[in-house]
């Protein structure tokens, strides 16, 4: 007998934590269960090739708003190719619509409706024990929590404590992280649940707010960084909900702290404490980054959304956490939620890009099977995807046009301001235009106009399309803007051969200060050893006026935007 787990990611670099965690709780017939990963960037036929050589007798999907199609495709196909096997599937995209989903593909077996640490287990359990083969199976069934099938539906079970799942990267205790997991972001879920009760959200569906045990969180943490391991995020919903908890966490990565490992967590910035604030402001430049959910500054649709939000002190509270310096922030906004219409989100985009993230996540109402949401959507004129992931299309309040335009509008902040290529250029640019939201809509409509959204230009090119922009909207102010753009290019990146957008290179200037021995001290030292031609690669200079000339070090990189170390030199030093 053997069961396949299978996950579907949206990246290879991701790994799905749901099958790690069920595996880890299978005590007995553990030999049985074989786990295969895979994305949804794979041909189908690559994935279903490759779990049919496998010859499973079960079959048990994870199932999400990002995998639900492929599954149901691959379930099509592998029934036919796989008959006596039997199909499960589990997740939060089937837990809510189970009789539905059951309606629609009559080769699946059952779904494990809820948590599955439990369920899972037991269901293992009865196919090691063979009750499957039995006429009258369903009796077996019975003992099972959180099933559904066509004859039975069973309770679903009491939620797990977090203490009882095994820590999965060291099951077999050996402290050592599993080649599976090599050059993948690991996730850590320390609590389950959120205090929360946000309506377009299932963690509000969820009434309990669980821990996993403060002593086992710093034993497993102390595994992460032991390993070195490049990035861990933590899956909790809301991770300050408790202030002395999130802070005993941050105070002991602050102690343990290796030097490479980076934290992600989602919080509430607004629950921040003082003592919380002080110590993230002592973290290491780039040992954790905050993920923020604004997701509107409108005051009606919070109180709509059922999302309590002191809006106050989260921008305050945001403010102090860009003046330390050391730390990524990811704002999030929702588009498509209800009271807010175009007006109201462009002033709620204003004011959430003025808070200063380095990444501002504009993305779209999804309206989730078992939310409160999705209960109001009539109510609302929510019309939907009829498919994963159910993005919004209108409401009572925005139109289909008015989201096409926030759709190409959400491109533009990926391309030139998420990208974090064009950070001098776009924070000059911001100025010439009313407000930041005006400047991204204005370079959506010169993309429609020139057909980038269909001939997306390569990432170098982009360089040039902005330049072309500015050209169109400020003509007189092109040259000023083609500075700053080969700025913005060579703080990233040290090309073979100089960019066609940038200023011509003052060559002789260059020669001039690579070639005098007396002054290459400046630039000498950490690289003793090297060459002349191994230090010229790993710098560049860039004249910005007649007096002064940008050193740049690519072997010294921000470790938050990953721009060269930037040194500005006089020209009288260089030429003496």
């Amino acid at each position: 007998m053997k069961i396949s787990l299978i996950g579907i990611n949206a990246k290879y670099i991701h790994s799905n934590p749901a099958i790690y965690s069920l595996r880890s709780c299978v005590k007995d017939y553990r030999n049985m269960v074989d786990l295969q990963e895979y994305t949804i960037n794979q041909r189908r036929e690559e994935i279903r090739q490759e779990i049919y050589a496998g010859r499973p007798d079960v079959l048990a999907f994870s199932c999400y708003i990002w995998n639900i199609t492929l599954i149901e495709e691959l379930l099509w196909d592998l029934h036919k190719i796989l008959p006596e096997a039997e199909f499960w599937l589990g997740g939060p995209e089937v837990s809510h619509n189970p009789e539905e989903v059951l309606g629609r593909l009559p080769m699946v077996k059952g779904i494990l409706v809820g948590e599955g640490e439990v369920s899972f287990p037991a269901l293992v359990s009865f196919y090691g024990k063979e009750h499957h083969k039995n006429a009258d199976n369903h009796i077996y069934l019975k003992e099972i929590p959180g099933i559904y099938t066509r004859e039975l539906v069973t309770p679903c079970p009491p939620p797990c404590e977090l203490g009882d799942i095994p820590f999965w990267y060291d099951e077999a205790g050996t402290g050592k992280l599993s080649g599976e997991f090599e050059n993948r972001i690991l996730y850590y879920e320390s609590s389950r649940g959120c205090p929360f009760s946000c309506s377009y959200c299932l963690s509000s569906v969820e009434k309990s707010l669980r821990f996993r045990p403060l002593d086992m969180v710093k034993k497993e943490l102390d595994f992460f960084l032991d390993n070195k391991v490049p990035q861990v995020k933590f899956i909790d919903r809301t991770f300050n909900c408790k202030k002395q908890r999130s802070l005993a966490i941050w105070q002991y990565l602050k102690e343990k702290d290796n030097g490479i490992t980076n934290f992600h967590f989602e919080i509430a910035a607004d629950l921040l404490s003082e003592e919380e604030l002080e110590c993230l402001s002592t973290l290491r430049p780039g040992q954790v980054q905050l993920e923020i959910g604004v997701q509107t500054t409108n005051a009606c649709t919070l109180k709509e959304i059922r999302r309590i939000t002191d809006m106050d002190r989260l921008s305050r509270n945001i403010a102090r956490l860009r003046s330390f310096g050391n730390m990524h922030l990811h704002l999030d906004l929702i588009a498509g939620l209800p009271f807010e219409d175009m007006d109201s989100f462009i002033r709620s985009f204003n004011e959430v890009y003025a808070m200063g993230g380095d990444d501002l996540q504009l993305g779209f109402l999804k309206v989730l099977h078992g939310s409160f949401m999705e209960e109001q959507k009539h109510t609302y004129g929510i019309l939907h995807e009829e498919k994963a992931p159910y993005e919004v299309l209108s409401t009572n309040w925005i139109s289909y046009e008015d989201v096409v335009r926030l759709k190409q509008v959400e491109e533009m902040v990926e391309l030139y301001a998420n990208s974090g290529q064009f950070g001098i250029t776009m924070g000059a640019l911001e100025k010439e235009f009313e407000s930041p939201f005006a400047m991204f809509d204005a370079l959506a409509a010169f993309y429609k106009k020139e057909g980038y959204f269909t001939n997306a230009p390569a990432r170098s090119r982009r360089y040039e399309v902005l330049l072309a922009f500015v050209e169109h909207i400020f003509p007189d102010k092109k040259e000023a803007y083609r500075m700053k753009l080969t700025l913005d290019f060579y703080l990233r990146e040290k090309p073979k051969s100089r960019p066609a957008f940038a200023l011509p290179e003052d060559r002789g200037l260059m020669r001039a200060f690579l070639d005098k021995e007396e002054r290459e001290a400046y630039y000498l030292q950490g690289r003793e050893g090297l060459t002349r031609a191994q230090i010229a690669a790993g710098i560049h200079l860039e004249p910005v006026s007649e007096s002064v000339i940008l050193f740049m070090d690519y072997a010294k990189r921000n470790p938050l935007n990953h721009n060269a170390e930037c040194t500005e030199v006089p020209v009288s030093y260089l030429r003496g």
